[in-house]
């Protein structure tokens, strides 16, 4: 079975690959033996280190700078990523951002910041790599959602809209590259100790509610979601497409 999770050979982009689930995620493609491009927005620091970090897998590692949100960077992210690693066989959309607060008081800026990191980024890298995957007959994609991608909660506005349009982009994509046997599928984490859940974790009252709306009882770290990403980027998800794993602890069983 060893085998059938084994990425030796293959070349993974993973957006926001520099920090939190993003960087979980490169580090553990990079442990099963895939090659790794870490997309960052700004941190060139953090994305060497994690890109460090990758090697001493005895992997190969590449940081590259890419706005998500803007077409043009996204295709020369994805030509350098071509031209230092080879043709992507696995896409992990993990780049994104969340604004916070009440419908009447949020910003117009705010909305249209998160749904074009969170959605535009995810269609603009997925557009990216399709041609060279239809092409070739194979390639496993990624994206990243949410609970808040199938659950409300108040002052989630910009980040829930965006995930669950991730979703429905997910399930069309995976309909709609079937039949090239390109794999789309979503992982929608739970509540995780990263930087972008800082407010909600320094907040005792609300990290102590979240925390007891969980049946397994506690805040994943980032690397229990490393087991999912390696699943959905091997051999042994090839029937699997169209598909959201939940990684919650339970959350959505209630």
């Amino acid at each position: 079975m060893g085998s059938m999770f084994d990425l030796n050979g293959k070349v993974a982009l993973i957006t926001g690959g520099d920090s939190g689930l993003g960087q979980a995620m490169t580090l553990a493609l990079a442990e099963a033996g895939a090659n790794v491009v870490v997309a960052y927005n700004s941190n060139l620091a953090k994305a060497e280190e994690t890109s460090q970090q990758a090697e001493k897998l005895g992997v190969k590692a590449l940081p590259l700078q890419v706005n998500v949100a803007d077409e043009e960077s996204v295709a020369n992210m994805l030509a350098k990523s071509v031209a230092g690693l080879g043709e992507i066989d696995i896409l992990v959309n993990s780049a994104g951002i969340n604004r916070r607060g009440p419908c009447v008081d949020l910003a117009v800026e705010d909305f249209e910041a998160t749904l074009n990191v969170n959605l535009k980024g995810t269609f603009l890298c997925c557009r990216a790599v399709g041609p060279a995957m239809i092409a070739r007959g194979s390639g496993k994609v990624i994206n990243i959602a949410s609970l808040l991608g199938t659950v409300a909660l108040e002052n989630r506005i910009p980040y829930a809209s965006s995930k669950g349009a991730v979703i429905q982009l997910t399930k069309v994509l995976a309909v709609e590259w079937a039949k090239y046997h390109i794999n789309v599928n979503a992982i929608g984490p739970g509540y995780f100790a990263t930087d972008l859940n800082r407010k909600l974790m320094d907040d005792p009252v609300v990290y102590n509610d979240l925390k007891s709306r969980i049946p397994m009882g506690y805040w994943a770290d980032p690397s229990e979601l490393g087991g999912s990403v390696v699943f959905l980027a091997s051999k042994a998800s090839d029937y699997v497409t169209g598909h959201v794993l939940w990684v919650d602890g339970g959350y959505l069983c209630w």
